[in-house]
């Protein structure tokens, strides 16, 4: 029974093999093939279902709408330029001035004329140097 039963295990062992296990990743940035890249993107693009609003494309207006806004455009800078010159007239004179939300402060300095808008809606500042010439 003994001479049975190690016969049965070495013909069982002689007969199983085996081998090394190797792992190789699919991804190319830890190590996988290069040539994979290509198919992991679009993988994974075809799954994504959200679309990035910054890559609509500028042509989906049409020309009514881009027209209408760029009349807009032009009509709001008229306006504009009349307030101010109305206001501050043809030169730039020293002072403070209020358009709207906007206030303009504008003052001589050794750097030039310096011209600074408060917006006190939000309190965005912007100052403007022009050089004396």
């Amino acid at each position: 029974m003994r001479i049975t039963f190690y016969l049965l295990v070495f013909f069982i062992t002689s007969l199983s093999s085996a081998q090394q296990l190797t792992y190789k990743p699919m991804n190319p940035f830890f190590g996988g093939e290069v040539f994979n890249y290509q198919m992991m993107l679009s993988s994974a693009n075809a799954q994504n279902s959200f679309k990035d609003p910054s890559l609509l494309k500028p042509g989906t207006k049409n020309s009514l709408n881009q027209f209408t806004e760029r009349l807009n455009s032009q009509l709001l800078n008229q306006i504009s330029r009349q307030l101010f010159s109305d206001s501050i007239g043809s030169e730039l004179k020293e002072g403070t001035f209020t358009l709207g939300s906007l206030s303009v402060e504008i003052y001589d300095s050794s750097q030039g004329m310096i011209i600074n808008i408060l917006n006190t809606d939000n309190g965005e500042e912007t100052q403007i140097v022009m050089p004396n010439s």
